[in-house]
């Protein structure tokens, strides 16, 4: 389906992310939203991109959605509350990955002093 018609559109910018939310119309002159984010990198040498995700919504999964985005947000702020938790927010936050990269639970960190003679 062809995006024709731009008949409104808002912006939200999320420092690194932009959402972009626009109403379209359709050939029938129906009408759906397009939410897409579009997230900025930056190459080492100064250069940067840009990736697009596109979600297509219609009117009849509105009521849904919409109730779904309700809950889950809901979830997260009753559970978890809306200070933001992350290393790019608070210089302190560690990190800790198994071997898969999914994160566990904290470890001690080794010095390369902490040497077991018994491995030599």
């Amino acid at each position: 389906m062809l995006e024709k018609d731009e008949i409104f559109s808002k912006v939200l910018r999320a420092g690194r992310r932009t959402y972009f939310f626009d109403v379209r119309s359709t050939k029938a002159e129906d009408y759906y939203i397009t939410i897409t984010e579009s997230k900025k990198f930056t190459e080492e040498d100064g250069s940067f991109h840009f990736k697009k995700h596109k979600i297509y919504l219609y009117k009849e999964d509105f009521s849904a959605f919409k109730e779904i985005l309700e809950e889950m947000t809901s979830f997260v702020l009753n559970n978890k509350g809306e200070e933001v938790i992350s290393e790019r927010h608070q210089k302190d936050f560690k990190r800790e990955y198994t071997s898969d990269n999914q994160e566990e639970t904290p470890q001690v960190e080794k010095s390369f002093t902490d040497i077991n003679f018994d491995d030599i």
